[in-house]
């Protein structure tokens, strides 16, 4: 629900109030809880309708002022110090319908603000799981921003905090956004299960690249992101399910393989995905070509991450030596242990595709410190 400002209230939004002005002028009473309940209602309403407070307090002003001089009390005082008297009961009692209505109207917009915020996220929800109809998606995809005619990509922000619409980091990101880039762009900002979400055309490159950016290294006081992950270019809703997908499976094969790159892409992990999609071959490779590794002193995982750094390094010993944080002398010791023991040597070439495949599907896997 949104909420557009009116210029003039009716006068039906009044109600009591002024029965309630002359009985406060003759009683110097204080308005009854049953009353400002009443007028909190009004200012609701009032809301829901498109009014702006600042309107509904000038209509309530104006008739007080309008009905002053005529209002029983006034008239009838006997003096200076009795209208003194009436005149701040009566203005107690304008100040407690003024809070009132402004209660009224701040909970309609509350009210609005959260029925928004339910919708968006079920708009999202749907978009990622494509769980809804794709004509109905569209529709509501114009109300965000999107265009779904349009090819879009999806990015995926995760880091050490769980991240929500109100995190600092992504109020942060979408100040920047706004800022560079305006509002009329095809571009959605999202929360998902602790995660941010980018949903852009692809014809919106620069807005994306910055998003990136922005979440690798949103400025000084502010987490930056652990890992940004970008989903391939896929074209209508379904298209969306598809990146988000892909976004979410190169942030999973990153971490499980401890990639270095922060930001990681789809398209440079593709072969990942396709050898999981036959676990059981995969864990067959792993055990026959590095099982005999859990025979050495210390178990399998020292050798399997020498390997995986000698693959890093081009197989430059000096350069694994370090990444390894061991002495060359000892890395030789290493892949001659890991020679004698598996078979396999990491010079000859095809030995080598074999290790280092079989050293990616047990990354994959997380063998050794999970069975196969």
């Amino acid at each position: 629900m949104r909420i557009v400002k009116r210029v003039v209230v009716p006068s039906t939004y009044l109600g009591d109030y002024p029965r309630l002005l002359a009985e406060v002028s003759t009683t110097g009473r204080l308005p009854r809880r049953a009353e400002l309940e009443a007028l909190r209602e009004t200012g609701e309403r009032a809301a829901e309708s498109g009014y702006g407070l600042r309107q509904l307090n000038s209509l309530y002003l104006s008739e007080t002022r309008k009905l002053w001089g005529t209002l029983p009390g006034i008239a009838k005082a006997a003096g200076a110090g009795e209208r003194g008297r009436t005149g701040g009961a009566l203005f107690a009692a304008v100040e407690a319908a003024i809070t009132a209505l402004g209660e009224g109207h701040e909970r309609a917009q509350r009210m609005a603000v959260r029925q928004e915020e339910a919708e968006r996220r079920e708009f999202v929800d749907d978009l990622l799981y494509g769980r809804s109809d794709l004509g109905r998606l569209a529709a509501q995809a114009q109300r965000y921003g999107l265009r779904l005619a349009y090819a879009h990509v999806v990015a995926v922000v995760s880091g050490a905090e769980k991240l929500d619409d109100a995190h600092p980091t992504v109020r942060r990101i979408e100040r920047e956004l706004l800022g560079r880039f305006g509002e009329h762009r095809d571009v959605l900002l999202a929360t998902k299960e602790g995660r941010l979400v980018c949903i852009a055309a692809s014809r919106e490159k620069p807005v994306l690249d910055a998003f990136a950016q922005l979440a690798e290294d949103p400025g000084p006081g502010y987490a930056g992101a652990g890992r940004v992950a970008i989903g391939r270019e896929h074209r209508g809703a379904g298209g969306v399910v598809r990146s988000y997908e892909e976004a979410r499976t190169a942030l999973d094969i990153a971490d499980r393989l401890e990639l270095a790159p922060v930001r990681v892409s789809a398209d440079e992990l593709m072969v990942f995905p396709v050898l999981l999609r036959d676990r059981h071959a995969v864990a067959d490779l792993v055990r026959t070509v590095l099982e005999p590794l859990t025979g050495a002193r210390g178990g399998a995982e020292p050798l399997v991450r020498t390997l995986a750094e000698c693959s890093a390094a081009g197989y430059v010993n000096a350069e694994a030596a370090r990444r390894l944080g061991i002495s060359v002398r000892t890395l030789s010791y290493r892949l001659a242990r890991i020679r004698s023991l598996t078979g396999y040597d990491a010079s000859d070439a095809i030995q080598r595709y074999t290790l280092e495949t079989a050293v990616m599907g047990a990354r994959l896997l997380g063998w050794p410190q999970r069975e196969l």
